[in-house]
């Protein structure tokens, strides 16, 4: 089947209207946004209800509909979503393979929502591991919402930043050109990320944890950090419209001298 990291992604088109009630976000000369989220806490609302874990990934996998649907009003038009790390192949096995069947169920599900939404879906990280079953559907939804331009929405699957960077180290030890673009596209390959992804503007952890657990640790050199209790199958519309406004407020240096708010966030109605 045909890859779809040579397929570059067209720049998303802002939205033409804010509906009443939502936020309208107006970047300072940036024509694109790009917000992640460490999506923390599924386990723990689950055993605060007296609930198995894997009640609270079904309930998570809802909160994940609704920060994609929120998110093109948002200004945000790159969305990328931590849904499993590398690290979590320690869970125990039921849970793991209940994450891997969910989440195929939610491709399943929401493929033709995407579509037609205008979302172009990527899963980045690595495939080897992942079941058979799964990769086939990851690559028919790649292609089937490949033309999507309202929102980039990628979902990282069996994904380590720094397995990543070490991949990436290997081909310059192999002759690669170390030039900081040659580097960046070797990243982007290890973890089967298309090119010409924005770098992360706003970094989102729900859950209480305030660290980087190995996400997007290059993607994110400059990225303004934002850190809630809320735990994922909460975290609302409002919640991520909350932290947009919070980013927005900031003053992003780059190393040099003030130069503004990151954007400018208006109420609309």
């Amino acid at each position: 089947m045909r890859s779809t990291l040579d397929l570059k992604w067209p720049e998303p088109k802002p939205p033409e209207s804010v509906s009443p009630g939502r936020l309208k976000v107006i970047e300072a000369g940036q024509d694109r946004f790009h917000v992640a989220i460490n999506m923390d806490g599924n386990g723990r609302w689950a055993q605060k209800r007296g609930r198995p874990r894997s009640v609270g990934h079904v309930a998570g996998a809802k909160a994940v509909r609704v920060a994609v649907e929120s998110a093109p009003a948002l200004g945000i038009t790159t969305l990328t979503l931590y849904a499993f790390s590398s690290d979590n192949w320690r869970r125990p096995p039921d849970e793991v393979e209940n994450l891997m069947l969910l989440f195929q169920r939610h491709l399943d599900s929401e493929a033709a929502r995407l579509t037609d939404s205008g979302v172009r879906l990527n899963v980045i990280g690595r495939r080897d591991r992942l079941p058979e079953a799964l990769i086939r559907r990851i690559i028919h939804v790649e292609e089937q919402t490949r033309g999507g331009t309202s929102l980039h929405l990628r979902i990282a699957m069996d994904y380590s930043a720094r397995e990543a960077l070490l991949t990436a180290a290997g081909r310059v030890a192999l002759g690669i050109t170390p030039t900081r673009e040659a580097f960046e596209r070797s990243v982007g390959e290890a973890v089967h990320a298309p090119p010409g992804t924005r770098e992360v503007d706003l970094l989102i952890r729900t859950g209480g944890e305030q660290r980087m657990s190995d996400f997007l640790l290059w993607e994110s050199a400059y990225a303004e950090l934002f850190f809630t209790d809320i735990l994922w199958p909460d975290f609302t519309e409002a919640d991520l419209a909350a932290a947009v406004r919070a980013f927005s407020a900031r003053d992003r240096r780059y190393g040099g001298i003030s130069r503004g708010p990151a954007c400018q966030v208006e109420a609309q109605g």
